[in-house]
């Protein structure tokens, strides 16, 4: 029996009349070219990737790092307010030659994991290395961060704010409802730490230190900086490991 021959298909431009055709493929070539463009965008956005993400929020908020290399800005780029003994917080010898000054948010995951990587740096160059912190709360990614701060400054009231410090980032995952319990573990007077929290007197102060932060360069938590006896002032930009802090403070000690 004979077969009968398959219907020959036309294809979609066989179907088009010429004007249609022109049509498809001036869409087609304007697609391309979009194409073409979103890739080269992605590859000029990542070819800085070791740099901070910066998208700022109010003069106070900005996107988070995970722990981007040292170096950025420059040395000679770093604007920074000097160290007031009496009224920063400070960890250590405070006529250490060598001053960490570190910008935090303690709700920030990295700055928990750098907080141990400093208290190692401490262990390690205690008397060479003074630690001062101050605030870097990233409020559109991390709600519970500020008032966090604003606890910390109240314990310090109390001369307890590095003890306070050591519990909230140990109880990291309590911020939402358990600071005062936090400040009890901390050693505090709970009822002179919830009066003082509830008055808001400290909010300047935390604010102050934000807008520091990314004058000195800071585009995410934690942003530390390395003064040297000599005055030179080292970026540390994100959660560094204890080796690269290390690197940055041996070329200083004699």
């Amino acid at each position: 029996m004979e077969q009968p021959q398959p219907v020959q298909k036309k294809n979609l431009l066989e179907q088009l009349n010429p004007t249609q055709v022109f049509v498809f493929g001036l869409v087609e070539g304007v697609l391309v070219l979009c194409t073409i463009g979103f890739f080269i965008l992605l590859a000029m956005v990542l070819g800085d990737g070791k740099t901070i993400a910066a998208t700022s929020d109010g003069g106070r908020q900005v996107s988070p790092s995970a722990a981007p290399a040292a170096g950025n800005p420059t040395q000679g780029d770093i604007t920074l307010r000097s160290v007031d003994e009496k009224n920063d917080h400070i960890r250590g010898t405070k006529d250490a030659a060598i001053t960490i000054v570190e910008y935090s948010d303690f709700q920030c995951p990295y700055c928990q994991q750098f907080h141990e990587t400093m208290k190692q740096v401490m262990e390690t160059y205690a008397g060479n290395v003074r630690w001062v912190y101050r605030h870097f709360p990233l409020e559109s990614i991390h709600p519970n961060a500020r008032q966090a701060a604003l606890g910390s400054e109240c314990a310090a009231e109390q001369g307890k704010f590095w003890e306070y410090a050591d519990a909230t980032f140990s109880n990291q995952s309590q911020l939402a409802s358990g600071l005062t319990d936090i400040a009890r573990q901390a050693g505090l007077n709970a009822a002179k730490f919830e009066t003082c929290l509830s008055s808001g007197k400290y909010d300047d102060l935390v604010d102050q230190d934000a807008t520091e932060a990314q004058l000195a360069g800071g585009r995410g938590t934690p942003y530390s900086i390395l003064i040297a006896p000599d005055g030179t002032k080292i970026p540390i930009s994100g959660a560094q490991p204890f080796a690269s802090v290390q690197s940055a403070i041996e070329p200083y000690l004699n």
